[in-house]
């Protein structure tokens, strides 16, 4: 698990957003990934609070895709600030990095078996997790998505960005920035969860329709992994010597075009188009080294998902999705109050 470090960094405005809607709570400990899944004591079992209502008791394990990045810190943070708003337990939980699709299915089995009011889940793989959908459907437990919708009509609802629009303003800033002419290359964290496929597809589509002299040459796949990507990122840049711009679909996968393009003394040289934020994204748009990146609402998206699961318990009518937003963001406006307040480090 990535230490909770982001908050000391946090701009002075987002800090004090945060300090005024956050008091410290003590969530009950994580399940241990490895651990067999086993059934509450029955004492536990009898204070569960009944069907629509919601107490104090009320518990709710949330679900993400990691801990590795500090997105997913900001996530936690939020969903902590619902429970202790609305006075629920949580748990956060997710996989040491986001292509352990298997042991994000024994999390959510092991959340199943404690009988929970409700679950939020952030999937790492939209399919394979649609039969433990059934199985908490049949079990009369909503189902509350977050930041990655499933293949399912089964989640009451799903709080995310708008992934296909806001890859398309990555898109249209690509374009832009280089001319609206030129090879282009992409990484992306995954071709399984519906934020891969939908920043993917939004960014592709969007410059085949709007920017056809744009030709993206290669898409490639880090798995969300630093490193990873910049192995990809680098080998991309070498098979591709007159590639003029760069495209990185979530946090981890723009960090390693970022270390590409510095190794390879492409600084200036090549536009680089980044997702989310962090300490070494926001240095390198203040920089330049960076164009800009589209940043969504972390806090925000943790705390709508434990807020539609109370919602959901009490058996409040909800959208099917609920857009979350998202922002472009580069050196002439990320000092922008508005900007600043959902920008993480």
């Amino acid at each position: 698990m990535v230490p909770f470090r982001f908050l000391a960094t946090l701009s002075s405005m987002s800090l004090a957003v945060v300090v005024a809607a956050c008091a410290p709570t003590a969530p009950p400990a994580a399940p241990a990934p490895a651990a067999a899944p086993t059934a509450p004591p029955a004492a536990a079992a009898a204070q569960q609070p009944a069907a629509g209502q919601v107490t104090s008791s009320t518990y709710i394990p949330v679900i993400s895709k990691g801990f590795q990045h500090q997105f997913w810190q900001a996530v936690k943070l939020g969903s902590e600030q619902a429970a202790t708003a609305l006075n629920v337990k949580i748990t956060f939980e997710g996989p040491e990095n986001e292509t352990q699709v298997d042991k994000q299915i024994e999390m959510l089995q092991a959340a199943l078996d404690k009988k929970p009011q409700a679950i939020c889940l952030a999937a790492l793989d939209s399919k394979a997790v649609v039969p433990l959908l059934e199985k908490a459907q049949g079990a009369k437990i909503p189902i509350i998505g977050f930041d990655s919708g499933v293949d399912s009509t089964i989640p009451v609802t799903t709080a995310a960005t708008d992934n296909i629009a806001a890859a398309g303003t990555a898109a249209d800033k690509m374009a832009e920035l280089i001319g609206n002419s030129g090879e282009v290359g992409v990484v992306v964290h995954d071709q399984t969860s519906r934020t891969g496929i939908d920043r993917r597809d939004g960014f592709v589509n969007q410059m085949k329709s709007k920017h056809p002299q744009v030709n993206i040459v290669d898409i490639q796949y880090g798995g969300g992994d630093q490193l990873k990507s910049t192995d990809l990122a680098k080998a991309m840049m070498q098979a591709h010597p007159n590639l003029k711009g760069f495209f990185g679909a979530n946090e981890g996968s723009i960090i390693g075009v970022l270390n590409a393009v510095q190794e390879l003394n492409k600084s200036g040289k090549i536009v680089v188009i980044g997702y989310d934020s962090g300490k070494q994204q926001t240095d390198a748009v203040r920089s330049g080294v960076e164009a800009g990146a589209i940043t969504q609402d972390p806090i925000g998206i943790g705390y709508k998902c434990v807020d539609s699961a109370v919602k959901a318990i009490k058996g409040e009518s909800l959208p099917k999705s609920i857009d979350t937003g998202y922002y472009w963001y580069d050196k002439t406006n990320i000092d922008d109050p508005k900007i600043k307040a959902v920008l993480y480090d």
